[in-house]
């Protein structure tokens, strides 16, 4: 079955490089669900220029699949979408837990139903054996065109060959993009190689948040020829959101020019560094990544984007990661400080737009 096909403005716009954050989940203090702070989340990535947003993915935190919570983060961001009628072209994604047939099967569906343009299969369920992936995600092509996620192991993700790429790209017609993260130079660039060998249609975009501009800025060469890393669907752009859009357009001049021999500008390597400690600050890196969602929701509560960093398990900040945050927000003020003022000369406006 050849599959879901997408709109071609959205594939257009997709091959061409997007901000997409992975957006995070925004709940009470005593662990409800925040249905107006999850709408103002998404009313803010859409006026700061992102290209889309991807829901019910890792950073929406898994344990909404399994809560019932799904539909209605799914269905929030769908209105916030609606309700803010971007004049660009916005992809809407959603994540599909590779759990089991039935679960992924249904969830894909329901995220049709509700409008969403693609799904990204999430590897992060019990399934780890290559073929059963593969069944899997074939199912969900025939409901939503593919936006295929390669997961760090540090999260719970597969160690995925160069094979079950390969035959991704050889049996996925619809497959449109690929979110490479598995936290891995080898792996990053294999993944391309496997693909781009075989097709030259498939938009390769990062999810390694610890080494972004490089990404972005590195040509892989591919059978003579080169593939660019064209954009990201990331943690890390859940927050800061307004730099990241800013940032991609920069690095999109900067490739034109490195294509034509330049060699890449060293403020740009400086600020990779400068991000990717940030980053780290923020994922809680130094402890496994174990105080990840409460780190991105800290930066946004300090924004008043959500009102607690409460997580689904209760998982807090690790011990320091607080005194890490205040220390990167401190010293890269660049970074941060345009969205600061961004948020708060229209937070109202994001947050008034909701209707329960």
């Amino acid at each position: 079955m050849a599959g879901i096909k997408l709109r071609e403005e959205l594939a257009e716009a997709l091959r061409g490089g997007l901000v997409i954050p992975a957006h995070p989940l925004a709940l009470t203090d005593d662990g409800r669900l925040d249905r107006a702070s999850q709408y103002a989340l998404t009313r803010y990535y859409i006026a700061a220029g992102a290209g889309g947003v991807a829901v019910g993915v890792h950073n929406t935190q898994l344990g909404i699949h399994y809560n019932g919570m799904y539909e209605d983060v799914l269905r929030i961001a769908v209105e916030a979408y609606e309700d803010a009628k971007p004049k660009r072209p916005f992809l809407m994604l959603a994540g599909v837990l590779l759990e089991d047939e039935g679960r992924a099967v249904g969830e894909a569906q329901l995220a049709a139903d509700l409008g969403y343009d693609m799904a990204v299969p999430v590897p992060l369920g019990a399934v780890k054996d290559e073929g059963a992936l593969l069944s899997l995600i074939q199912r969900i092509s025939e409901i939503l065109p593919i936006f295929a996620f390669y997961p760090q192991r540090a999260i719970g993700g597969p160690a995925l060959s160069r094979a079950f790429w390969a035959k991704l790209a050889e049996e996925m017609p619809n497959l449109y993009a690929v979110k490479i993260a598995p936290f891995n130079r080898y792996e990053t660039i294999y993944v391309v190689r496997a693909i781009a060998s075989i097709r030259d249609d498939v938009a390769f975009y990062t999810g390694n948040d610890d080494n972004i501009i490089i990404d972005l800025l590195t040509p892989i060469p591919v059978g003579g020829k080169y593939k660019w890393i064209v954009g990201g669907l990331l943690g890390q752009w859940s927050v800061w959101t307004l730099f990241a859009v800013k940032l991609l357009d920069k690095i999109k001049e900067v490739r034109r020019k490195i294509a034509a021999g330049a060699p890449i500008p060293s403020d740009l390597l400086r600020l990779n560094a400068e991000y990717t400690d940030a980053n780290s600050a923020i994922f809680d890196a130094a402890h496994g990544f174990k105080g990840l969602y409460a780190g991105i929701n800290e930066v946004l509560r300090r924004q008043g984007l959500v009102k607690s960093r409460r997580t689904l398990d209760g998982v807090d900040l690790s011990p320091g990661q607080l005194e890490e945050i205040e220390r990167v927000l401190r010293e890269y003020p660049h970074l941060h400080e345009e969205d600061d003022a961004f948020v708060k000369e229209h937070l109202g406006e994001f947050l008034s737009g909701y209707t329960p």
